[in-house]
C-alpha cells in the first residue's frame, strides 16, 4: 500500500508543488508537505494520529505499586505505555536508562540508543 506523501501534491491556495519537510514537536518527528510560496502545510495523518495518542497517554496519571524483588524494588509500567513505546520504536529494547532527576522524581528513558547497554552493569 502506497503512502499519499509519495505523490506530488499541489498547494490548494497557490497551486505550487509542495515540498516534503519535517516538524519536531515534543520529540516526535511529524512529516509534512509545505508550500515554498505561501507556507501552507499538510501534516501526515499517521504521524498526527501517533502524536495525539502520545498526548492522550501523557495527560493520563497512572498509580502503580512498588514491590520488593530480591534486594531491589520494582515498579510496574502499565502495558498501555509499553505498547505505545514498542509501536514507536519498532525494535523494542528491554534495557532502559533510569535517572534520579531531582528529589522525588525519577525518569526512565526508552530508546534505540540504549542497545549498547544490554549486558553492561549500569
Amino acid at each position: 500500500m502506497g503512502d499519499i506523501f509519495d505523490n506530488k501534491v499541489l498547494c490548494n491556495k497557490c497551486e505550487v508543488l509542495m515540498r516534503p519537510a519535517q516538524l519536531i514537536k515534543n520529540g516526535f518527528v511529524i512529516r509534512i508537505l509545505q508550500c515554498p510560496k505561501c507556507g501552507n502545510r499538510i501534516y501526515h495523518p499517521k504521524d498526527i494520529e501517533d502524536y495525539n495518542s502520545f498526548q492522550n497517554l501523557k495527560n493520563k496519571e497512572f498509580i502503580v505499586k512498588m514491590r520488593m524483588v530480591g534486594n531491589s524494588y520494582t515498579v510496574s509500567i502499565p502495558r498501555e505505555i509499553v505498547n505505545f513505546i514498542h509501536e514507536q520504536e519498532k525494535i523494542f529494547n528491554e534495557m532502559v536508562k533510569l535517572c534520579f532527576e531531582e528529589a522525588g522524581k525519577l525518569s526512565i528513558e526508552f530508546g534505540e540508543n540504549l542497545k549498547n547497554l544490554k549486558g553492561e552493569d549500569n
